[in-house]
């Protein structure tokens, strides 16, 4: 395995990309960039990061794990700048990394499943390109898998810290909540394919919040796959033994949720 550590950003070194790169020669692999959650307060890759990139190095990809802008430095669009930089670095160097710079996909968990949907739904705002200088559309994914994600501001369905570090204050209004609510960005024309799953009893951020990603994709006509299963805590990960740490967040269904993610990009 290739490893090593890629400086997004000259100004800021915590801004980097780790690399999972087989080095068998053959066809170019599908590429997997992996965002883990935090709720755009740290970047929990030790549970969210390297194991999920091994998962999919298993299954086939060449992987990469994000640690993008956090905490006070969090305020949109900033982390989906740096996210927009890794997925373009990824496509411009696909030959020097033996991927398919027409197959590259995100894994986002939980506020990291925010920054991979917005990726998905809002790579082709304007500024993404102003401030990075990256081309446009160098930026998009092929499709987003999102595991417990933060998606809407709505009260019902959202994870209010982590909007609240997107918009750089602590009382939000609704109207404010609603600008980087993902559903409201959907458009037929632009969005990425999507792939979601979620716990039912999930108590950090509700089941609503998928769901409404859901029906704004179903809205436009766009392809997605959904799966809610009936139980297990927040930030399972790999929901097995691996990403466990000690804790119960061990659940047999849903750690399926990695095959059947690839099952979905390979019918793409």
């Amino acid at each position: 395995m290739i490893q090593k550590k890629i400086n997004l950003r000259e100004d800021d070194p915590d801004i980097y990309m780790t690399t999972y790169l087989s080095e068998l020669k053959s066809t170019p692999y599908d590429a997997m960039l992996v965002i883990p959650g935090g709720g755009y307060y740290d970047v929990c890759a030790d549970r969210e990061g390297e194991p999920i990139a091994l998962a999919y190095m298993t299954a086939g990809f060449n992987a990469f794990v994000l640690h993008y802008s956090v905490k006070e430095k969090a305020v949109f669009p900033r982390s989906l700048c740096d996210a927009s930089l890794a997925l373009s670095y990824i496509r411009a160097h696909a030959e020097e990394f033996n991927i398919n710079p027409d197959r590259i996909f995100v894994v986002g968990f939980s506020a990291g499943g925010h920054l991979a949907g917005s990726l998905g739904v809002m790579w082709d705002i304007p500024e993404i390109c102003e401030i990075t200088g990256i081309e446009p559309g160098s930026n998009k994914p092929n499709g987003v898998v999102l595991g417990y994600p933060v998606v809407s501001g709505k009260r019902c369905a959202t994870h209010l810290g982590s909007f609240q570090r997107l918009l750089g204050k602590n009382d939000p209004t609704d109207e404010e909540l609603e600008l980087y609510s993902l559903e409201n960005h959907v458009k037929a024309e632009t969005a990425a394919p999507m792939f979601a799953f979620h716990t039912a009893t999930d108590p950090v951020v509700p089941v609503a919040s998928p769901l409404l990603l859901a029906l704004a994709y179903a809205k436009a006509g766009l392809p997605f796959e959904l799966h809610v299963f009936p139980q297990g805590p927040h930030g399972l990960a790999l929901a097995n033994r691996a990403t466990s740490h000690g804790n119960p967040n061990i659940e047999s269904r849903v750690s399926s949720w990695v095959s059947l993610s690839v099952d979905w990009i390979k019918g793409l």
